[in-house]
């Protein structure tokens, strides 16, 4: 079963987050209160911890701006279109990866940023509470 490791959110672009017990994601909006949420295509980031694991051991989640850290879900096995049940809410699967715009905070503390590389990201098409430790399943 796959599950939420971790929710995190920023006041302001280009900086780690800051992991949560919870947060509220908005339909057609992102995540309440953070930074990178708006109508667009990106409202929400997602981060396997599979994916930072490989990395180095003691990165703590939000490091590379990521809203959702899920655990036990592979996201290059699913197609953009994808539609993910995550707590109460449910998004859809909008790209794989970005293009990074400059060398941000997150790259210059980590050294690297995976999110392009091993993010995903969504938009929210329902709307509710996503806590740690709530199940993530592919509808």
């Amino acid at each position: 079963m796959a599950k939420v490791f971790a929710v995190c959110k920023s006041e302001r672009k280009g900086v780690p987050k800051t992991a949560l017990g919870e947060a509220v994601l908005v339909a057609g909006h992102g995540v309440a209160g953070d930074a990178h949420a708006g109508a667009h295509e990106r409202q929400v980031s997602l981060l396997a911890r599979e994916s930072v694991a490989k990395l180095d051991a003691g990165i703590e989640p939000g490091a590379f701006g990521e809203n959702i850290v899920t655990e036990g879900l592979d996201f290059s096995r699913l197609r953009v279109g994808a539609r993910i049940r995550i707590g109460e809410a449910e998004v859809v699967l909008t790209r794989h990866g970005k293009e990074c715009h400059d060398r941000c905070a997150i790259y210059e503390k980590m050294g690297d940023c995976i999110m392009p590389r091993e993010g995903v990201f969504a938009q929210v098409v329902k709307g509710g509470v996503v806590r740690v430790g709530d199940e993530v399943v592919i509808l």
